[in-house]
């Protein structure tokens, strides 16, 4: 949208007191919701426990992990981004006026209530990843905090709340109690693989990051350096995978995410390996293999996930 057009769209906002259904959505992002919904059921798959006797839990839970907390996340991070926003994307709901006020601060508040009512109704270990989801998506993004401004702590903090304590609810949304061991590896070593996933978004705004001194690994470490650290850090957790789903007796389910982690190192090289094409088309590149190896990762969860869950009720 020009200059102009945002003007235009701001002064026909300028009266209005409660923002409009489509705003609201769009302020929430559906479009975000998909890695928490996939890993709630990668955590499901993993219980070892029957869908389709359970099947209104399974829908409450996508519904807790993706409508309701990402959501919410995605709420508080736009409020506290508006004044950033009102430069670089003036029209997003919040500058534009199509969220007024200090709406787009009250639909986070609500969402984090609702969130927490309804993880409620699943009993106390999903009430207590749900709490811990619910605060560091407040850390990620508001003040004191705002883990954001630095990507170590900022990817950390989305990792385990997109992944980790995803896969957490929804093995133990199913399960009713504490998961396993092996389930809690899972999600740990699938979180620690995320952080790199984040800093490969971070390609995507590498100027925009250091004129705002958002600390983002690619400003901190250069293009180059950070693909590199990405690379191994998406890497070495799906190895670790490998080695215990062998030391679990699952050689199978081994095989499988061996092969989609070889597919993923080739296409690290195609794209990540070579610094002078790097240099030249970080975004593009890092881009495409977002595109290609995000993909092979996350089937490497489902893949797993499904071993484990074979194990249901083996000690």
């Amino acid at each position: 949208m020009s200059a102009t057009a945002s003007q235009t769209a701001r002064s026909a906002n300028a009266d209005r007191r409660f923002p409009s259904l489509v705003a609201s959505l769009e302020l929430l992002k559906p479009i975000t919701w998909f890695p928490p919904m996939w890993a709630f059921m990668c955590g499901a798959v993993s219980s070892g426990v029957s869908f389709l006797d359970h099947w209104y839990l399974i829908l409450g839970g996508v519904i807790l992990s993706g409508p309701l907390v990402c959501a919410m996340s995605q709420a508080i991070n736009d409020w506290h981004d508006r004044h950033v926003d009102a430069i670089n994307e003036p029209d997003r709901p919040i500058p534009s006026g199509r969220v007024p006020g200090r709406w787009g601060l009250y639909i986070a508040g609500i969402w984090s209530v609702l969130s927490l009512a309804w993880a409620f109704l699943f009993g106390p270990w999903v009430l207590a990843a749900t709490a811990v989801g619910i605060f560091m998506a407040w850390a990620y993004s508001a003040p004191p905090f705002r883990l954001k401004l630095n990507g170590w702590y900022g990817n950390t903090a989305v990792a385990f709340s997109y992944e980790g304590l995803a896969w957490f609810t929804g093995a133990a949304i199913l399960l009713q109690a504490l998961p396993d061991l092996r389930v809690i590896l899972l999600a740990v070593l699938y979180s620690i693989g995320a952080h790199g996933i984040m800093t490969l978004n971070d390609f995507k705004s590498v100027a925009g990051d250091r004129e705002m001194d958002v600390r983002t690994l690619p400003v901190q470490l250069g293009e180059d350096r950070a693909a590199r650290v990405a690379s191994i850090i998406m890497t070495v957790p799906q190895l670790v995978v490998i080695g215990l789903l062998v030391a679990w007796q699952l050689p199978i389910y081994a095989m499988i995410v061996s092969a989609f982690v070889f597919v993923q190192v080739l296409l690290m090289i195609r794209y990540l390996g070579n610094r002078e094409d790097l240099l030249a088309n970080p975004k593009r590149n890092a881009a495409l293999y977002n595109a290609t190896g995000t993909t092979l990762y996350v089937l490497g969860m489902l893949a797993s996930a499904i071993g484990v869950g074979s194990l249901a009720g083996v000690t």
